[in-house]
């Protein structure tokens, strides 16, 4: 009996162990399958060899070894199905750049007093979630533009702090399943059309329309609440970059995008703006919390290097006109700084003072010696962005600008098509310029042939140009009712600079990291030939799909326009990241330059996850 039953036990732990063999097999290759996008992640920080054509960059040198890369996963069938796992829901309204909770985690050492915790700090591969963001409980599909501007679905952003903190602003409501934005803020309670045309009474604009005729196209608003203020810019043909960090006015940014403003989550901290030198006509500050006398004024100084000559700076806040003594204390040294900056008071009105910058360098050179704060070096690199510290200097024009004495640029909307005088910064020449706006005003047509059966004219409003070049794909978009984030990839021609001149907005970003902005942002996104790109710098294409599947909006559309082998690469992904084909098409019909590329257009179709949909039930 005792040698029976030893027999037994043996036939029982081999069948255990055979049993375990096998699950961590299973295990193994489902997490190779699943988390396989966190070793490719691993050389993020390396970048391949750069090219630069004619009209664009990365180049077509290495095309076969691109193909020979995406299809060499899955041997000759090239259409094996891949598999993403879903989120957790308390994860739906996941950045993962700006994830306070990651900071915490990895204990960074940041200075709470200079906002360094608002800044990016990416995870690193390891950390990466690599699933699919869920929407929330209820999510529906968005309100159109233009009801959009006043109102959302409360089930998309259930959030409604700041209704309560800022009832007395008008800033928002809460009505039944809606929330509702009457337009005010904290300086204009009686709502931002009043204000924004009282600004323009202060400058003696004509018939008090703020884009003085064209003159005053892009606006930058820091500290923008839930973006009332360039919601309203629009109607007057001025575009705004509305800049909120993720703080503790709850999901400001989110609420701007969902209703079709122009937005982007960034601070005012240590590091430069993602935005190239000479930006913007105007920059505004409506009771934005902001020290601007901290660090020898480098918050204003980097104002400063965003604005064109003659910018503005409307500043709205008690220093500009209360008597009490701390107000008065700062108002002092603040002028005082601005002064020493070479700015002029154009006007101050009430609540309301508006700076101006200098058209040239003549003023910067009165300046006493050892006037603080000093000129920036002659080696500094005013376009450079990325990961760029501020420092506390002023940035001069050059010889060329100094003597034109503005930004030579022609009123809006004839910017739009004229080449920018910063061409010359990329030995491009205007015929360059006009070749590629032609050249993708085809190619839009063409792409809206291919999504006509899917869409309306109000249908798509948030979109984004993943590599914009010169930003002729936007251009090529200026009578649909839409607005474009031009994104500049850091590794290629910093041209955004030529995109703010035609009177567009973007930003600079590495897309081996996630872009600053909430999910579900997007209605369409234009990717060409960023996949590619992104398997040139040795960064991971899966984590690429997931980041654009987070920034698509549920319904929205993405157009591929890449190499077969890549578009065949999304393709086994498909069905992981919910997403379904719209239309394919042969590049080659809208161009004479890219034969190898194709056309592939998808939709991310509405889902819900498992307890999303246990809960509607």
């Amino acid at each position: 009996m005792r040698g029976r039953s030893d027999e037994v036990q043996k036939k029982r732990l081999i069948t255990v162990l055979v049993g375990a063999a096998i699950v961590l097999g299973f295990l193994y290759v489902y997490q190779g399958s699943i988390f396989g996008s966190q070793n490719s992640g691993a050389t993020a920080l390396e970048y391949g060899s750069k090219s630069l054509r004619k009209l664009g960059w990365g180049g077509d040198e290495d095309a076969d070894d691109i193909s020979s890369k995406f299809s060499q996963e899955d041997g000759d069938d090239g259409v094996m199905s891949k598999s993403f796992p879903v989120c957790d829901d308390r994860h739906s309204e996941l950045i993962p750049c700006l994830d306070r909770h990651l900071i915490y985690q990895l204990r960074l050492k940041l200075d709470l007093s200079l906002m360094e915790h608002y800044e990016r700090h990416c995870p690193p591969p390891e950390r990466r979630y690599n699933c699919l963001i869920p929407p929330p409980n209820g999510y529906k599909v968005p309100i159109k533009w233009p009801k959009s501007r006043d109102e959302v679905w409360k089930a998309n952003i259930p959030h409604t702090h700041l209704a309560h903190e800022k009832s007395d602003q008008n800033w928002m409501v809460v009505k039944g399943e809606r929330i509702k934005f009457p337009g005010g803020g904290t300086h204009f309670h009686y709502g931002a059309g009043k204000y924004i045309a009282a600004m323009a009474n202060m400058l003696n604009f004509s018939n008090n329309v703020i884009n003085d005729e064209g003159r005053l196209r892009t606006v930058l608003d820091v500290g923008c609440g839930v973006a009332s203020f360039g919601g309203y810019l629009l109607s007057s043909d001025v575009i705004t970059m509305s800049l909120a960090p993720n703080d503790v006015h709850q999901n400001q940014i989110q609420f701007a995008l969902e209703r079709g403003i122009p937005a982007y989550l960034g601070v005012l901290g240590t590091k430069r703006l993602p935005y190239p030198s000479r930006s913007f006509e105007l920059a505004h500050c409506s009771r934005c919390r902001i020290d601007w006398l901290q660090r020898d004024g480098i918050l204003l100084l980097e104002l400063d290097r965003v604005l064109r000559p003659g910018g503005y700076f409307a500043y709205s806040s008690p220093e500009a006109y209360a008597q009490d003594e701390e107000d008065l204390r700062i108002w002092r040294e603040m002028s005082a700084l601005v002064k020493r900056m070479c700015w002029e008071i154009a006007a101050k009105q009430n609540q309301t003072v508006i700076w101006v910058k200098p058209l040239n360098n003549d003023c910067y050179m009165q300046r006493p010696a050892g006037t603080q704060p000093p000129l920036c070096r002659s080696d500094d690199d005013p376009d450079a962005v990325l990961g760029v510290k501020m420092e506390p200097c002023i940035t001069p024009y050059s010889d060329h600008d100094h003597k034109a004495g503005g930004s030579e640029l022609p009123a809006w909307p004839a910017r739009l098509t004229s080449p920018s005088p910063r061409l010359a910064d990329f030995s491009y020449s205007n015929d360059m310029f006009e070749k590629d706006t032609e050249s993708w005003a085809q190619r839009v047509e063409n792409y809206w042939n291919l999504l006509s059966p899917k869409i309306q004219s109000d249908t798509l409003r948030n979109v984004m140009d993943m590599k914009a070049h010169l930003g002729s794909f936007a251009a090529a978009l200026k009578d649909k009712d839409v607005w474009v984030m031009n994104v500049v990839p850091e590794d290629g021609p910093n041209t955004l600079k030529v995109v703010y001149d035609r009177g567009l907005i973007g930003a600079a970003h590495n897309w081996c990291e996630a872009f600053s902005t909430y999910p579900r942002t997007y209605d369409l996104l234009h990717a060409w030939n960023i996949i590619s790109d992104i398997e040139r710098k040795g960064c991971s294409p899966e984590d690429l799909l997931l980041e654009m599947d987070r920034i698509l909006r549920p319904t929205g559309f993405i157009i591929i326009r890449d190499k077969q082998a890549v578009v065949d690469f999304v393709k086994k992904y498909m069905s992981a990241l919910h997403w379904e084909v719209v239309a394919t098409g042969d590049a080659s019909s809208d161009s004479d330059q890219d034969g190898d590329e194709v056309v592939f257009v998808v939709q991310k179709k509405l889902w819900l996850s498992s307890r999303s949909s246990r809960d509607a039930e």
